[in-house]
């Protein structure tokens, strides 16, 4: 079955705007908008809390099996911090939004992050973790960095990004 409307991965070091930029997205062009942090919540897809990272620890396994069915179906935008669990036939662009370390510093900041989790998602951001697991993990031609600094950024990324849905058409 060939999909009928384009899968694409939004990913990024937390405080990027993935969440901000994914829910702008679906709505301008009626995808269906996936955060993945929520799902796990909502159905439990984890194996427990990491109290030193503060946040669930996914099961990438029952997450891969929650998604399956509507990511075949095609039409999402899918929202994560990661990348590379992910089937790479899912997706026909991976965006990965980057941001400006002292910009990001001030939006974990503002979030409460710990000392050390802060500490990590900016040396993430530092060393491009998450656009070089995106390279490695998908087809070179359909990962897209943006820069996510701004409002303004994040205006010119849905433009960038409603344009190529609106001239995606499905592999056969």
């Amino acid at each position: 079955m060939v999909r009928k409307r384009p899968n694409i991965l939004v990913t990024g070091t937390p405080g990027t705007g993935k969440t901000t930029t994914s829910s702008a997205l679906a709505e301008a062009t009626q995808l269906r908008h996936i955060n993945v942090g929520d799902l796990v919540k909502a159905k439990n897809l984890h194996d427990g809390w990491d109290d030193e990272l503060d946040c669930y620890i996914i099961n990438e396994d029952l997450v891969c099996d929650e998604l399956e069915d509507t990511m075949e179906e095609g039409g999402n935008i899918v929202d994560y911090h990661g990348c590379d669990f992910f089937p790479e036939r899912w997706f026909d662009l991976v965006v990965v939004l980057q941001t400006d370390n002292t910009v990001l510093y001030d939006r974990l900041t503002r979030r409460g992050y710990s000392e050390s989790k802060l500490s990590n998602n900016i040396e993430c951001e530092i060393f491009q973790t998450l656009l070089e697991e995106a390279k490695e993990s998908y087809l070179q031609d359909i990962v897209l960095p943006l820069k996510s600094d701004s409002i303004q950024d994040i205006s010119t990324n849905l433009s960038t990004l409603t344009e190529w849905i609106r001239r995606w058409q499905p592999s056969t």
